[in-house]
């Protein structure tokens, strides 16, 4: 499927993935109860925004910076963690949170907030994952099935994100719903 419709595929297993993630957090938060409509979102999000960004994101960069794979650690490597993670990362970090504030209704103005108040210590709690995540991306993962390794370690980030954006909202799921 990958080698056919490689976008797709990457849409249908980051909705699974992602949507599996927020549920785990539910589990966690809730003690048991699950939002199905929340969910539901984070695995939207895996379909719309998740899987063809990261699809192209991927691509784009691998053309840009070709990967080495006779010597994984090469200057090539750290120079696409850095790009991935100081760059890439904060911007698609910020598209999240206007993404989930549009989908719930809290609008501009919302994830304004949301990105001026939990931006910094989100990026933060991100680079402890994803930066020796990335590293392994480039270094040892295959063009084709990076998205895949990015999904599941999202597995684990969705988590910790949705936890996060889901803060203060009680455990029955998110404000303005």
């Amino acid at each position: 499927a990958l080698e056919s419709a490689p976008l797709a595929t990457k849409c249908v297993t980051a909705t699974c993935i992602i949507g599996a993630g927020d549920f785990v957090a539910q589990i966690i938060e809730s003690k048991g109860e699950v939002d199905g409509a929340r969910v539901l979102r984070w695995a939207v999000f895996g379909f719309i925004l998740q899987a063809p960004w990261n699809h192209f994101y991927q691509n784009a960069i691998e053309a840009a910076l070709p990967s080495n794979p006779s010597n994984p650690w090469t200057q090539t490597t750290g120079l696409k963690v850095v790009l991935d993670q100081f760059v890439q990362a904060p911007i698609f970090t910020a598209l999240v949170f206007y993404f989930f504030a549009l989908l719930e209704g809290r609008g501009l103005d919302g994830a304004l907030l949301q990105i001026k108040t939990t931006l910094k210590e989100t990026l933060l709690k991100n680079w402890l994952i994803f930066i020796p995540a990335t590293i392994v991306n480039f270094a040892f993962v295959p063009l084709e099935y990076r998205v895949l390794w990015i999904n599941c370690v999202f597995f684990c980030w969705v988590i910790v994100l949705s936890l996060l954006i889901n803060e203060d909202r009680g455990s029955g799921g998110v404000q303005g719903s």
